[in-house]
């Protein structure tokens, strides 16, 4: 199982944080924090549930992380194991994941899929996001997989969408024209694109558009 200690700085002070795999001690927190993140309109029903959060701890708890701020737990981000060949690109986030349940989880696989990040809003000017990102990256090294991959919202999308196809979008990220909440953030933490997938989820901002990003193993022959 997986434990990292170690310090973020707030205003210059370090502070103590921990990432580690949730338990369903932590589902109560866990859900409170997807209510922070997805505030009304977005729909409750879309927030973690326990049979979700239970699957994860089941089927694949490697891939089932949170990180503490002094003992308080400020965000958590989840994976799965898939067989993926960049041959067969396109899929949903529905498919990809079971909808959150994992149940498709293959142990065999040689690709994390990130199921869901998500950092409290009290917390995201500590970094944890990207310490959660590299957790997952320590876990693709040490079960020897092909990458990391995931599908990452376009928020910023829909502003330029009369003028731009999703793949000129991602171009004018690419070479700093524009910045996207989401995908830059990945680019911030490693990530790079595969390309843009039509009705990856249902997100108005993105035109239902994801765009499929990966980390590559580079110990991986």
């Amino acid at each position: 199982m997986y434990r990292k200690e170690f310090f973020v700085f707030e205003q210059g002070r370090p502070v103590s944080a921990l990432i580690r795999n949730y338990e369903r001690k932590d589902f109560p927190e866990l859900i409170r924090i997807q209510q922070e993140c997805f505030p009304p309109p977005f729909p409750s029903e879309l927030w973690w549930n326990r049979e979700q959060l239970d699957n994860h701890v089941s089927l694949f708890p490697e891939g089932a992380l949170c990180v503490e701020v002094n003992g308080e737990i400020a965000g958590s981000m989840t994976g799965l194991l898939i067989d993926f060949h960049l041959d067969s690109p396109d899929h949903t986030w529905e498919e990809v994941t079971s909808n959150g349940y994992i149940t498709n989880h293959n142990p065999n696989g040689n690709t994390l899929y990130v199921v869901d990040i998500s950092i409290s809003p009290s917390f995201r000017k500590l970094g944890l996001g990207k310490w959660l990102m590299s957790a997952m990256y320590d876990l693709v090294i040490y079960k020897g997989l092909t990458r990391l991959l995931g599908g990452g919202r376009m928020p910023g999308y829909y502003k330029y969408a009369h003028k731009m196809t999703p793949e000129e979008y991602i171009a004018s990220l690419l070479d700093g024209q524009l910045k996207d909440p989401v995908i830059t953030f990945l680019l911030h933490c490693g990530r790079t694109p595969v390309r843009a997938v039509a009705n990856y989820l249902e997100d108005k901002e993105s035109c239902n558009y994801g765009t499929l990003m990966e980390w590559k193993n580079p110990f991986h022959q």
